[in-house]
């Protein structure tokens, strides 16, 4: 067991590692005032920093979940660390030969397991890189000469080479002063039948480090054909290596990924070397598993991925259709980030690795600017393949795309893809499209809310959140648009076309008589939102506002009465008494009650010209050129309407 380190040692440790410099090997630090320092806590998940560090102090200490202290508590907390395992590995790192209470210092008996484990790893790679000079190497080396990488390259990422024999790695560990059991627990060897054998055999390997630069595990690539293994073996589990919590290149790329506050996700080992030396130095990539939660996290400390401090993260993938499967399944963790998340896919199907040595260095850095949004290469992907020049086709794109638009949380990007898909798929009327998403993300809203039950409307099952009918999914916004029971009311009150839609309803409410005749021009579609559309036919149903200016105190009880149900009666009595958005009277309250209703009807015209253009982008050749002509013909009849109403206001109604 290991003796106690003495106190002189343990204080110079503490006095020789600014706190700060450790700190900044998990997360991005930016300036607090006062001397101190601010990033995101690496214990807990926040949004906005609280987690601060005093450099003059060598202190630490988070707001938000109350964890505190100096550099030797931060590091055993980030990294699950003893007392002395803590102490070892920033002596370690300061150059320190640390001294133990019983006996003095006996490097092959009192360090503490990990740092053994540390020690072994960081043998092994040196054992490893000098093998790859060897002539047995030669597959190796001609392996990443063929992929464009020299000896300075190999070099640079501690590329090496274990050699093709039983036991070549566990009898220079044994020299070295490794146990059997060491070299087991750290995943280096295989148990055999006659002990421990090289786990790693006749393959190329790649060092895998963690974000604070230790040798935790590595990588393996097949070089022959003979090799009946996996075609990558990486390290198994061990103290060290956990797959979910390491991002190979992390340690060469943690640094410009602060300071650029980008992140370019990428496949393998070869694609992170070529994105290095093209000159994409925040290239990292996963190691034998896809990108999740935990990675998610080491990047947002990198990144201070806060709503104050935005970066992006880039991820590159094949352009295949696994290449594709493996971006979607990115789409999951998006909205873990509040960053922005790209998506670059090379067009021929080249990864980075590829794409430098066709094309040169630049071709891998022009691929990781042309990124596109995450969302949107979501979306296309997912109506891909569909006919969108039939009504069918363009249905089955939505039914296929949409639930992926209903998941965005952020409503104000949720509406703008809804309105971006409706214009991708060629549909008129982009109130379907908006409604349709609307619903989907309700609904969505609602299984988390049950836990993830799937909810039933009236009684009928749901499959892909949409209710069935004869076992048909049903295509289209809204129920009240089809007659039957309305939905619970979507309203958000920042949505500005909302506002206008709302004044102008509370107005046909509360003053029938300065909205008639020419509200009850208005179309049920010219609402947005269901509910108000809801709330347009309930006025209609009883009788329109002229009916309504003539009817005084019973008007606004017409309208309850037409009403489907408790909701919407609730919704007509709210509009009926919620002041209106001004504090004008008399004459003045007319001339509102003008601008008001201009206003909606621009907002309807202006979707309306939106549908013409789209549908206008998407005529091709074989387009009949008579119904083109119509189109066009409609659209300019709509640019002047739109002129006359900016200009006359109210008279062009």
């Amino acid at each position: 067991m290991a003796g106690r380190i003495r106190d002189e040692d343990v204080k110079a440790v503490r006095d020789a590692v600014p706190i700060d410099v450790v700190v900044s090997d998990y997360l991005q630090l930016r300036n607090a005032g006062g001397g101190n320092l601010k990033g995101l806590c690496p214990f807990h998940e926040e949004k906005t920093p609280s987690f601060q560090v005093s450099p003059s102090k060598n202190l630490y200490y988070c707001f938000g979940c109350q964890e505190g202290g100096d550099t030797l508590d931060f590091v055993m907390k980030v990294d699950h660390l003893t007392f002395s395992e803590a102490v070892e590995r920033l002596a370690a790192q300061a150059g320190i030969q640390l001294r133990y209470e019983e006996g003095g210092y006996t490097p092959g008996r009192q360090q503490s397991e990990r740092t053994r484990l540390v020690e072994a790893h960081k043998v092994a790679a040196q054992f490893f890189a000098e093998q790859l000079a060897t002539p047995e190497a030669e597959v190796g080396r001609r392996f990443l000469a063929e992929r464009g990488f020299d000896r300075a390259a190999a070099e640079h990422f501690g590329v090496g080479y274990a050699p093709a024999g039983w036991e070549n790695l566990v009898r220079h560990l044994r020299a070295r002063g490794f146990s059997d059991k060491e070299m087991l627990v750290g995943g280096l060897a295989s148990e055999g039948r006659r002990g421990p054998m090289d786990r790693f055999r006749g393959r190329l390997i790649w060092p895998i480090r963690d974000v604070a630069g230790d040798v935790v595990g590595f990588g393996a690539r097949r070089l022959s054909e003979d090799d009946k293994g996996p075609k990558y073996l990486n390290t198994p589990e061990t103290p060290l290596y956990k797959k979910s919590h390491v991002l190979y290149g992390i340690d060469l790329a943690k640094k410009d990924i602060a300071k650029t506050s980008r992140a370019v996700v990428v496949e393998g080992y070869t694609d992170v070397m070529a994105c290095h030396l093209a000159g994409v130095t925040t290239a990292i990539a996963t190691c034998g598993t896809s990108f999740g939660e935990d990675h998610i996290r080491i990047l947002r400390r990198l990144l201070m991925d806060t709503g104050e401090f935005r970066g992006e993260v880039v991820f590159t993938f094949d352009g295949d259709a696994a290449g594709q499967k493996a971006a979607l399944r990115a789409f999951e963790n998006d909205q873990k980030f509040v960053t922005r998340t790209h998506v670059a896919v090379e067009p021929g199907g080249m990864d980075p690795c590829d794409l430098r040595l066709a094309r040169g260095d630049a071709a891998v850095r022009d691929l990781v600017d042309s990124r596109v949004p995450l969302f949107e290469f979501a979306i296309r992907s997912r109506i891909q393949g569909y006919d969108l020049d039939t009504e069918e086709g363009r249905v089955a794109a939505l039914d296929a795309a949409a639930p992926i638009v209903a998941r965005i949380k952020d409503h104000a990007l949720r509406h703008s893809y809804a309105v971006r898909l409706g214009g991708l798929l060629g549909f008129l009327d982009e109130r379907f499209v908006v409604d349709r998403v609307r619903y989907l993300e309700r609904l969505r809203r609602e299984r988390e809310a049950a836990g993830g039950a799937q909810p039933q409307r009236n009684g009928q099952p749901q499959r892909n959140g949409q209710p069935q009918r004869n076992g048909q999914p049903r295509p289209g916004a809204t129920e009240a648009a089809r007659g039957g029971r309305p939905t619970a009311p979507l309203l958000d009150p920042r949505d500005p076309r909302q506002l206008i839609e709302r004044e102008a309803l509370k107005l046909a409410l509360q003053q029938p008589a300065l909205v008639a005749p020419a509200f009850d021009n208005y179309r049920e579609d010219e609402f947005t939102a269901a509910p108000y559309a809801m709330v347009r036919r309930a006025v209609s149903e009883a009788g329109g506002v002229g009916a309504g200016a003539l009817a005084g105190g019973d008007w606004v009880g017409w309208v309850r009465e037409c009403a489907p149900d408790d909701r919407l009666r609730a919704l007509v009595t709210q509009l009926a008494v919620e002041g209106l958005r001004t504090r004008k009277e008399a004459d003045g309250l007319r001339e509102y009650a003008a601008k008001v209703l201009v206003d909606l009807r621009l907002q309807a015209v202006d979707r309306e010209i939106a549908r013409m253009q789209s549908q206008l982008r998407r005529m091709g050749r074989g387009t009949d050129p008579e119904h083109a002509l119509a189109v066009q013909a409609e659209h300019m009849a709509l640019t002047r309407y739109r002129e006359a109403l900016k200009a006359d206001g109210a008279a062009a109604l």
